[in-house]
């Protein structure tokens, strides 16, 4: 299988602070990985020296061929599309207008084209009627499927997804997974950070475990949940299924 991304050796510091340590981490055409671990761990700084928010400091990360580095940060990101948190909408545009003002002043397409990608890809995630609202008459739920529409209008790659439930109240997580799990479902290449280990046992190939910036596992759904895993990783389950049953708990 062909790696989408590969990463060799991959150190980060912010300052005197050691955020990645050494990471190696291969992730085939296709294959749908979720990194996983406690806060501060580098799950996020990792994910986002994917496409050029974040720059590494030493080692190799190869997307689709091309090295990550500062001269590369647009291909990086014609390559791959990035869920947030937050959800990163503009406020004073419609859900329409967020999916096309990349198109439109990036891609250079016409409204017309534009539009027509908008609304095929805001139908998949299923906020389509939404399309003339602003950020404001939308729901968390609603404004992050319009978030992975406006990602997905690109037509990248590479679909990144950084904790994108973590802002999200129980109800509008579900609608959010769903999306994810039917966008599994079409091919596309996803790397996720999220602590939803429901969605990590129904749809990743390899759930990878980061703690203090070092992969500690790197394993298929059935290993990695089953009872061989790793001592750390069987705490922080534990500590995340807790979570879940605490209002407000899921947040990282």
């Amino acid at each position: 299988m062909q790696a989408a991304v590969s990463l060799s050796s991959v150190q980060k510091w912010f300052g005197q602070t050691h955020v990645l340590k050494g990471v190696d981490l291969d992730v085939g055409e296709g294959q749908r990985v979720v990194i996983c671990g406690p806060s501060g761990s580098g799950k996020s700084t990792l994910i986002r020296c994917l496409n050029g928010l974040e720059e590494h400091d030493e080692g190799t990360i190869l997307i689709h061929g091309t090295t990550a580095c500062r001269d590369t940060v647009a291909e990086l990101r014609r390559q791959t599309g990035m869920v947030f948190q937050s959800f990163n909408l503009f406020p004073h545009k419609t859900a329409l207008e967020n999916c096309t003002v990349g198109l439109i002043h990036a891609q250079g397409l016409s409204r017309k084209s534009a539009e027509d990608r908008a609304r095929h890809y805001l139908a998949r995630v299923q906020v389509l009627e939404h399309a003339g609202k602003y950020p404001a008459q939308l729901s968390g739920g609603q404004q992050q499927r319009v978030a992975i529409a406006r990602a997905l209008t690109l037509e990248p790659r590479i679909m990144l997804f950084d904790e994108p439930t973590s802002a999200l109240d129980p109800e509008m997580i579900r609608e959010v997974v769903s999306t994810m799990e039917d966008l599994a479902t079409s091919g596309m290449t996803m790397i996720c950070v999220t602590h939803e280990m429901g969605f990590a046992r129904r749809v990743a190939d390899r759930v990878v475990f980061i703690d203090q910036g070092r992969i500690v596992e790197n394993r298929a759904p059935s290993e990695f949940f089953g009872p061989t895993a790793n001592a750390r990783v069987q705490a922080f389950l534990a500590q995340v299924g807790r979570s879940m049953h605490h209002p407000g708990g899921s947040k990282p």
